[in-house]
């Protein structure tokens, strides 16, 4: 059982030196998992912070359970800081622009003559080849690695709901830094390893291209796709709202049949398989949709729930935030956004351990909320810190 004690990644020391989603969304998972992340920002704080419209939910969502310092890192004084807090680091993570580290003095090649151990973890918009230098952004690579195509109607390609690149991409960069913290229990040894935007959009639509090698013809986007069964489509209830239902077996389908009292389809050999079912599919859906719509909303729900159905009302994001199963299982954590003081409830990582959900130790902090204490920690006395804030190397709230 996993304790307020004992969290996976405890004792695992993180310098975050990330921006945006995909940099920050590494940094929160292995913190929400019990490492110590120490997320290094400007003086005024990292700019992720301020941005309005849909970049506006960016820091909450990716930076709880980290302490802030902020630095000035071309300051001698605050470039000797962070040499001293990565020096005692288990994982770097950054993701800035390639080459930037390297000119402010914090490559890996560089900080591995000291620390021999150390996991650097790069997350970049291409791993090596023509591209690597260039600059990428989730949208950038959802365009060019057909992801986009996929998801809009033809002619009209459109990038997915979310930052799905980004976290994804992230998240491969946790599974390469836990690899690599695996790999160090072997051999002693640290390493670089670098996740990318381009190469997880190229990873995503595999399916896809795997697709064209098995029946010969290229997919289209996914609106127009010709699905591979009968009965996986949007349906109205009586009270004209919308609800995926889908029916990915045989066994479901009679279920279905039997639940809803259609018993001449039951009988019918023509539609005993899936592929006999997607032959038929006109007649099929010309019986699915008055039945489905004669039910209302919540009938209909509880129904397809005691059939045993795979089923969806429509939601918006906004209405995860009552959803009863999130709520009742530790699905959202309470966090209070930066500034405005206000408090929310937003998305714990999508993980069980011993049954247990990972929680909030740290709240989403203040820029340089934790300056002082990460300094002090360092072996930095008060004077010192003063010091070094009254010339401009250390911010802290």
């Amino acid at each position: 059982m996993i304790s307020e004690r004992s969290l996976p990644l405890e004792g695992l020391k993180v310098v975050e030196f990330t921006h945006m989603v995909m940099g920050p969304a590494v940094g929160v998972i292995l913190a929400d998992l019990g490492a110590e992340v120490v997320k290094v920002e400007p003086l005024q704080g990292d700019n992720t912070r301020r941005l309005k419209g849909s970049g506006a939910g960016y820091f909450p969502m990716y930076n709880r359970n980290k302490k802030s310092l902020c630095l000035d890192l071309k300051a001698p004084q605050g470039h000797a800081i962070a040499e001293q807090l990565i020096a005692g680091a288990d994982i770097v993570i950054e993701n800035f622009r390639p080459g930037a580290m390297e000119k402010l003095g914090f490559g890996y090649e560089k900080l591995s003559e000291t620390n021999p151990g150390l996991i650097y973890c790069s997350l970049k918009g291409f791993l090596a080849g023509p591209y690597e230098n260039r600059t990428a952004l989730d949208e950038v690579t959802q365009m060019m690695g057909g992801l986009a195509y996929m998801t809009g109607p033809p002619g009209q390609p459109l990038r997915a709901g979310s930052s799905v690149i980004d976290i994804t991409g992230g998240m491969f960069g946790v599974i390469a830094i836990l690899a690599a913290v695996e790999q160090r229990h072997q051999t002693g040894q640290g390493q670089k390893v670098t996740s990318s935007l381009f190469e997880t959009t190229s990873f995503l639509v595999g399916q896809h291209m795997a697709q064209e090698a098995v029946l010969g013809s290229i997919p289209p986007p996914m609106s127009v796709r010709q699905s591979a069964w009968a009965v996986y489509d949007i349906f109205q209830s009586a009270d004209d709202e919308p609800i995926f239902i889908g029916v990915v077996s045989d066994t479901q389908w009679r279920k279905l049949c039997d639940g809803l009292g259609l018993d001449d389809l039951a009988a019918d050999s023509a539609l005993d398989t899936n592929n006999g079912r997607v032959a038929e599919k006109e007649r099929v859906m010309a019986r699915l949709v008055p039945a489905f719509a004669s039910l209302g909303t919540q009938a209909l729900c509880d129904k397809l729930e005691e059939i045993g159905l795979p089923f969806a009302p429509i939601n918006r994001p906004h209405d995860l935030f009552e959803d009863p199963h999130l709520n009742a299982g530790g699905g959202l954590v309470d966090v209070t956004i930066p500034d405005s003081g206000k408090k929310t409830r937003l998305p714990a990582i999508p993980v069980e351990m011993s049954g247990t959900r990972m929680r909030i130790r740290q709240d989403v902090p203040r820029a340089g909320e934790h300056s002082r204490a990460v300094l002090l920690a360092l072996g930095y006395s008060e004077e010192e810190i003063d010091a070094l804030r009254a010339e401009g190397v250390l911010g802290e709230t």
